[in-house]
């Protein structure tokens, strides 16, 4: 872990709201594997707090283990309405593939993660990143594509006009204008039901999305694990690999460090952000590190299973070695 190279503050677009800036964290080098492969980490915090600090420690899990994690920052719903984090995502990606050979990973081999309203982000930009352009993207000319070889998502929404009315007003203590669905699309989802449409991963799954990971405590108040079940039986039926792990009795936020005390850059949406919210689990991942799951996995060509298990940060790395480094 004392290995690992980290280099901050990378900028890897221009927006008018100011620079969009990554962390990179670089594994010890390797003759014998070569250029590592990179995962792009994306926080969460509701798409209206947060910031790339938000994270698990990408050193100890997952950098000192041979991949390179990328910690990025995306605008914020104070700042942009969606589709403008998707667009970022999108740019992070490459960014990522076009400086790969000066920034020491391999371009050919990127994967995302992320949770919560990163979570979401994960998915639809793994979902989406075989098309060459979006609606409203920015035109800069010839770019490196935005695919991804490998998606890793905990408990994001998958449909934005199912997962805002399931989740629990009382435990989010939100009232409906300050729900993040309506911030993140500027209207409450069933008065734009298009915007939330085009803002949901579930629109987007075909046969061309990578395998996909998906973890989900099912004891979560924000965002219902049924949402996560919508997007694996999507997968499964378009063809896709996908793994689904339910947590027994895991709420939300899990995948955060103890250590985060409140979200950083939480001022940076404005002076109307709702206070940070009581239910989230921050640091029960490393509290328990082994919790009991049942894990549910499809892939073509095999027969689906269903087992119990045990879910932990080692599941996510051997998930991206597997897919990342062929091993």
């Amino acid at each position: 872990m004392h290995n690992v190279a980290v280099r901050t503050g990378l900028v890897f677009a221009d927006r008018d709201t100011g620079p969009l800036v990554l962390d990179l964290y670089l594994p010890p080098p390797s003759k014998a594997s070569g250029a590592p492969p990179v995962v792009a980490w994306l926080h969460g915090g509701g798409w209206f707090t947060g910031d790339r600090h938000l994270a698990p420690d990408l050193r100890r899990y997952f950098a000192s283990r041979g991949i390179a994690m990328a910690s990025i920052e995306y605008r914020l719903s104070g700042h942009a309405l969606f589709p403008a984090q998707l667009h970022d995502v999108r740019a992070a990606v490459r960014y990522l593939r076009r400086n790969a050979a000066g920034l020491g990973i391999d371009g050919g081999s990127i994967g995302l993660w992320g949770s919560s309203a990163g979570g979401h982000l994960a998915a639809l930009a793994g979902v989406t990143g075989h098309l060459e352009t979006l609606a409203g993207e920015p035109d800069i000319g010839p770019e490196p594509d935005a695919s991804v070889s490998a998606v890793a998502e905990g408990y994001g929404p998958v449909d934005l006009l199912t997962a805002a009315t399931e989740s629990d007003l009382a435990a989010l203590a939100l009232a409906d204008a300050d729900r993040p669905e309506t911030r993140l699309l500027g209207g409450s989802p069933s008065q734009l039901p298009d915007q939330a449409r085009a803002a949901s991963p579930l629109s987007f799954v075909t046969a061309a999305a990578p395998p996909f990971l998906i973890v989900h405590g099912t004891a979560d108040p924000a965002v219902r694990p049924s949402q996560s079940a919508l997007l694996h039986n999507a997968l499964a039926a378009a063809g896709v690999e996908s793994t689904l792990y339910l947590i027994d009795g895991f709420g939300h936020g899990f995948l955060n460090r103890q250590s985060v005390s409140e979200f950083p850059g939480a001022t940076s949406a404005g002076a109307d952000t709702p206070p940070r919210p009581t239910f989230l689990q921050e640091g029960r991942l490393e509290r328990e590190p082994h919790p009991p799951a049942v894990c549910h996995r499809i892939a073509p060509g095999q027969t689906p299973s269903s087992h119990q298990a045990a879910f932990s940060y080692d599941v996510v790395g051997d998930f991206f070695r597997r897919h990342l480094l062929g091993r």
